[in-house]
């Protein structure tokens, strides 16, 4: 991912906040490395945003369909050895019916950052941060 307005990378920025009641919420922001352009006004843009965001450019995104294949093979050789493991019980899992595209969205709702980061490696087009907004370069 780029920044739409100077061409520089996108970091990731890690903040907590901690109420008076003691809770701890922690929140990611993106925004641009500003390498190219120190006074570039790309905006920071926060992770639960970028997600929702990257969820509805998914189905326009082309995806490294094998790649991703990969991923969510292991996947369900993990589900299926949970199964058997708990439950004592096999699982057939048809691979054939298995959506790709939904399985994306759902790794980026709920995986883990290392999932999510080896998922966002597998796309081909170039994905740009502009003005708080995700877009895909035309």
């Amino acid at each position: 991912m780029a920044c739409g307005l100077c061409g520089s990378g996108i970091c990731a920025d890690e903040k907590f906040k901690k109420q008076k009641n003691g809770n701890v919420h922690r929140y990611v922001y993106y925004g641009c490395t500003k390498a190219r352009d120190k006074n570039c006004k790309c905006g920071y843009i926060e992770e639960k945003e970028l997600v929702k965001q990257f969820e509805g450019l998914i189905d326009k995104i082309d995806l490294n369909e094998i790649s991703v294949k990969e991923k969510i093979e292991c996947s369900v050789k993990k589900i299926k050895g949970f199964m058997k493991f708990i439950f004592n019980k096999r699982e057939d899992i048809d691979m054939n019916k298995i959506d790709v595209r939904n399985y994306v969205k759902y790794v980026l709702r709920e995986g883990e950052d290392v999932e999510k980061r080896e998922l966002l490696g597998c796309l081909k087009g170039d994905v740009l941060l502009s003005n708080k907004t995700v877009s895909l370069k035309s």
